[in-house]
């Protein structure tokens, strides 16, 4: 019997193989255009954002999302630009995914302190956890997303200044892109010389409503808070840290307290006190 030719796979031609790879039959799992299909169909009511959701928001299952480029990258997460759009119509919106990384990655540098009082129920996930084992790490993620999403859901019910969540599927959290509608991202604090005075009187009131509910940042700091139109945005909220079941939770909220006190004095912001703030915190927290 001959021996195929080696320019032929199961009847093709070289001519053929190459036409074909020239002229790639599309795949039918990914839209014509962008680089998914919405995912918003993949998430259960209650990983989706409080209702009524806002009308920039695209939530047709015919939208597709493009991939614009990283708005920030960490330890933990990196932080993409998604656009979110119905082909051929004008509706269309910008979205800040956050997508905490794999067990491949190292992550959760700081995960310790945080996690106490975030054991699962099952002693296997928690030995998991506790060894960091690629199973372990998985959960690890998994439990630090979603514990910003409700985070987030809680806070923006609330009414505090936080960015609108969209949807959590897996580890990746979609939620209100905080910038301007070209796609370029509101500044940190940490770059904003203006209007301080005003937004010290923000943070605090947002640190009081906090602490009122039991809670505290757990990290906070001027590179976690954005501005936008002189209005200040809390973000950065997988650590946040309910004061009172916490073995340490008071500790957390002197900390945020000192924080951004002393960044903002370090500013020229008078009223700016660290001890006055975490005072005023813990008595509104109703630890002392």
């Amino acid at each position: 019997m001959p021996k195929h030719s080696k320019t032929r796979i199961r009847g093709l031609d070289a001519d053929d193989l190459e036409w074909l790879a020239a002229n790639p039959e599309p795949d039918p799992d990914l839209p014509p255009s962008g680089d998914r299909w919405s995912t918003w169909d993949q998430s259960t009511p209650t990983e989706r954002g409080p209702k009524p959701h806002p009308v920039w928001l695209v939530t047709e299952l015919a939208a597709v999302d493009t991939e614009l480029g990283i708005l920030k990258t960490g330890k933990e997460a990196d932080v993409h630009l998604l656009s979110r759009a119905v082909p051929d119509t004008d509706r269309a919106c910008l979205l800040a995914a956050k997508r905490y990384r794999d067990s491949e990655h190292r992550l959760f540098h700081r995960d310790a302190g945080y996690l106490e009082g975030r054991a699962v129920k099952e002693s296997r996930m928690n030995r998991a956890m506790a060894k960091r084992t690629s199973f372990g790490m998985r959960l690890i993620a998994s439990q630090w997303a979603q514990a910003e999403f409700s985070a987030l859901c809680r806070l923006w019910e609330l009414g505090l200044p936080v960015p609108y969540p969209v949807q959590i599927v897996g580890t990746e959290i979609l939620q209100e892109f905080i910038g301007t509608s070209d796609g370029f991202a509101a500044p940190r604090l940490a770059n904003v010389s203006e209007g301080l005075e005003s937004l010290w009187e923000q943070l605090v009131e947002a640190m009081v409503r906090l602490a009122h509910e039991g809670l505290a940042h757990g990290d906070l700091s001027a590179y976690n808070l954005l501005v936008r139109d002189g209005r200040l945005i809390i973000i950065d909220l997988p650590q946040i840290v309910d004061v009172i079941s916490h073995p340490t939770g008071p500790d957390f909220l002197d900390r945020d307290a000192r924080n951004v006190a002393t960044w903002f004095a370090s500013k020229g912001v008078t009223a700016a006190d660290p001890d006055t703030l975490a005072t005023l915190l813990r008595r509104e927290a109703r630890l002392t």
